[in-house]
């Protein structure tokens, strides 16, 4: 019997796809391949690597590897949504996705057009992801513990035309913040909004079955489409190019303000399927709990699309990270892998170790967005039957450009961050642009497919994907396996997520009793980092630690403001940033104040 390789649809994978139809019923049936995928076996001289790769990259858009999910996995469930009590198969979501989309060409929105998703996890973020991509639209992911101000800057900043939101969220409710930026909301139309605050914003749609003064209820949106809209709907998927922006995802920008990271269909679709495929996806589809955040990065490529592209199901435990509601989900949900930073599984395995469950069907998971401890990974192994895979990037690299192998041993998944990802081409470079020897730290390059388009601000940029976006400082072995030793511009990560001190900075500094403010991470135990500041403030003023929190609540989101909060009556004369700042600052004892909150604790 012979068979052809089809690369135009999944690539090998749509052959093992196909291959399972014709000796089973269950599309699950997990088929034995042969994985050929080989890392060089020559020793490296020179910090440079590419990824290897037996598939070539595919050029799909994210709606048609949707509608491919749904003819190859048509009744595997593709999401479930547990706080929601919502379950739905890849035939489901093709079908209300497209209602979605079509809905949106009823309310008048155009290919390119730029609509917001602003809410915690839940099946209408999912949805949401592939609805505007079928109907051409630009996805703007915006970070749900935002409040008013860093909205409106959000909605400027890429001219977003309409928003989808959540109701309210923990302390955030959103309809009220809305109204804080667009006081004319409550007595605008629906989708018919003016307010010279925010020019280009018409549409708001609310989240569930009720609506607001002025805004749709997301709904009845996916009643409104008429036959001819589907027709529309139609011809455009024809049309759409995968080379097209499909989604912006807001960085934290060095300037102190986020800045927009503009990704296409084959940036987000192509790291989606790499990354699964050397997670094993290919060769067995999973149960993935994902409570890592859909406007993340992580959450909406290694998560949404990477399941999609490989028929796996994706598990919201609740609509934010809750350990119980996590652990809970292990067993009633079958649950194959996980994902997480490293504070995240800190807590996930404490949960555990409290009211443990079975963990039987667990394989592995996925640690990101901050170094992860050796003795992290060896008791996720132990305990919880996770084989954790490491995997390093950034929003401007769709995200993942390294990625640790299965079979990579407890050394290397906790000392590297792995080996360059398919189709991924790193170097690492000095001041002057020269490739360094391996084991010579510099600056990392990464280019590729992976490449971010432009920085969003226009709607159909000129690029060249082939050029290196620059990301931190790094060192590689003569394998190719690379290790982070520093970020070059001074990014605290607190808990996975990216704070830049000159945006707290910058923050504090507004305050009428604040003259100078400096910011910068100390080492945590169980955070990676927390911020820290130093404030100078204007003679004669009271202001205490509780006072300055107490301001800073509801204006900014609640992980950057600081945990430790110290009153200076001088700053060093010349810029500094952590480490060089720590080591200025010193006490009667010679430690340095960080040290000393370190021992405090």
């Amino acid at each position: 019997m012979k068979f052809l390789i089809r690369y135009n649809k999944f690539g090998a994978n749509y052959f093992a796809h196909t291959y399972r139809k014709l000796i089973s019923s269950d599309k699950h049936h997990a088929l034995p391949l042969i994985r050929i995928q080989r890392k060089s076996t020559c020793k490296n001289e020179w910090s440079y690597a590419m990824g290897p790769s037996d598939v070539p990259l595919l050029g799909l858009t994210i709606g048609k590897a949707l509608d491919q999910a749904a003819e190859s996995f048509g009744d595997t469930e593709a999401v479930v949504s547990i706080h929601q009590s919502i379950r739905r198969t890849f035939s489901q979501v093709k079908e209300e996705s497209e209602k979605l989309a079509a809905g949106f060409l009823a309310l008048g929105f155009k290919r390119g057009d730029r609509i917001g998703i602003w809410g915690p996890n839940s099946y209408e973020w999912y949805l949401m992801e592939f609805a505007a991509a079928k109907a051409g639209l630009i996805l703007v992911n915006i970070n749900p513990s935002y409040r008013s101000g860093e909205l409106k800057y959000c909605l400027n900043k890429v001219s977003v035309k309409g928003i989808v939101c959540a109701t309210k969220f923990k302390t955030s409710d959103y309809y009220k913040m809305l109204n804080e930026i667009a006081p004319e909301l409550s007595s605008s139309p629906a989708g018919q909004l003016t307010t010279k605050d925010i020019p280009n914003l018409k549409t708001v749609i609310m989240m569930g079955s009720n609506s607001a003064s002025g805004t749709y209820s997301f709904d009845s949106i996916l009643g409104f489409a008429g036959s001819g809209h589907f027709d529309e709907l139609s011809e455009l998927e024809r049309k759409i190019q995968f080379d097209e922006p499909c989604n912006i995802q807001f960085t934290s920008g060095t300037t102190g303000l986020p800045k927009a990271a503009l990704l296409s269909h084959h940036n987000v679709i192509n790291n989606g399927f790499f990354f699964g495929k050397r997670c094993g996806y290919d060769l067995k589809p999973l149960r993935i709990c994902v409570p890592t955040p859909l406007y993340h990065c992580i959450g909406c490529v290694l998560g949404v699309l990477a399941s999609v592209l490989h028929g796996c199901t994706v598990v919201f435990a609740n609509d934010a990270f809750d350990p119980k509601a996590i652990v809970k989900s292990f067993e009633e949900e079958r649950i194959n892998s996980c994902y997480g930073t490293p504070t995240m599984f800190v807590d996930i395995l404490r949960e555990f170790r409290i009211n443990p469950v079975k963990v039987d069907t667990l394989s592995f998971g996925l640690m990101g967005g901050a170094p992860c401890p050796e003795e992290l990974v060896t008791a996720m192994a132990k305990e919880l039957n996770m084989d954790i895979l490491v995997a390093y990037g950034m929003t401007e690299t769709s995200p993942v450009s390294f990625q640790c192998f299965l079979s990579d041993s407890l050394a290397i998944k906790s000392q590297t961050i792995g080996y360059p990802l398919d189709h991924v081409e790193v170097k690492i470079v000095n001041e002057n642009n020269e490739i360094v020897r391996t084991g010579e730290s510099g600056e990392l390059l990464i280019r590729g497919y992976c490449n971010f388009l432009e920085r969003g601000e226009i709607s159909y940029p000129t690029y060249e994907n082939y050029t290196y976006t620059r990301a931190d400082l790094a060192t590689m072995n003569e394998d190719g396996y690379g290790a982070i030793i520093g970020r070059i511009k001074d990014m605290i990560i607190r808990g996975g997520e990216n704070i830049y001190p000159a945006e707290i900075e910058n923050f504090y500094m507004s305050h009428p009793d604040i003259i100078e403010a400096q910011v910068f991470g100390v080492p945590d135990e169980r955070m990676g980092e927390e911020v820290a500041l130093w404030v100078r403030l204007v003679p004669g003023s009271k202001l205490s630690e509780e006072d300055i929190r107490n301001w800073s609540k509801g204006k900014i989101a609640h992980y950057k403001i600081p945990r430790y909060i110290r009153e200076k009556s001088e700053f060093p004369s010349h810029c500094y940033r952590k480490n060089t700042k720590i080591q200025n600052e010193r006490n009667g004892d010679g430690k340095s104040w960080t040290e000393e909150v370190i021992i405090k604790k």
